[in-house]
């Protein structure tokens, strides 16, 4: 079979990690989340606790929020004073993406991994949604928070993603024509959603 990569997009609280765990072991294949930092570190010799850093930093950033920067494949270079800007910081990210869907198949959560592997025949574009009771029970069991807590949350972290989003890729979020396939995990579950999505797959490598 080829080498192919699913890219999973996810909303708080919709079990999107979960299944992507699920989804790794079952195909026998790697999955990568916040290891993408630790790679691209190493590729980049930026230290990684910048990647870290500008991970959790942005979340509050008001850049996300009023501008757009589209990811276009470029990467800035060592004598440039914004090679450890936070768009070169995405850019080095990009870069092992596109490397790693070369050499091996592999799930990624997150990331704009859709929009960076775009031209990838063989990526399937998965958004993963639920609904906002089903978010709000499987976030409290998660977090240990009370309801009014984890709501406050997932509105913060569902905005975060968002705007990001938006900035790298110029595409709206939640819009169903950027993904191949829409599940909501509060009509099928876990185990369910991850059988047709391989299924999903299986049909489109086949044809």
């Amino acid at each position: 079979m080829d080498k192919f990569v699913i890219a999973i997009t996810r909303t708080c609280g919709s079990g999107g990690t979960t299944i992507g765990k699920m989804l790794s072991k079952d195909l026998g294949i790697n999955i990568y989340d916040r290891e993408l930092l630790r790679l691209a570190s190493d590729d980049s010799g930026i230290n990684e606790a910048l990647f870290a850093n500008a991970d959790e930093g942005v979340k509050n950033s008001l850049l996300y929020k009023v501008s757009k920067h589209v990811y276009n494949g470029e990467l800035i270079p060592p004598e440039n004073n914004d090679f450890t800007s936070n768009d070169n910081l995405f850019n080095y990210q990009a870069k092992i993406l596109r490397e790693l869907s070369e050499r091996e198949s592999y799930v990624v959560i997150g990331r704009c991994a859709d929009y960076i592997l775009k031209d990838n025949p063989n990526v399937f574009k998965i958004f993963i949604h639920s609904s906002e009771e089903f978010c709000i029970k499987h976030e409290m069991a998660i977090l240990g928070t009370s309801e009014k807590e984890t709501i406050k949350e997932i509105k913060r972290l569902n905005k975060y993603r968002s705007d990001y989003y938006y900035y790298h890729t110029g595409n709206k979020w939640e819009d169903v024509r950027n993904y191949d396939l829409s599940l909501d995990t509060s009509r099928f579950g876990f185990e369910k959603s991850v059988k047709y999505i391989k299924e999903y797959i299986t049909l489109r490598m086949n044809l």
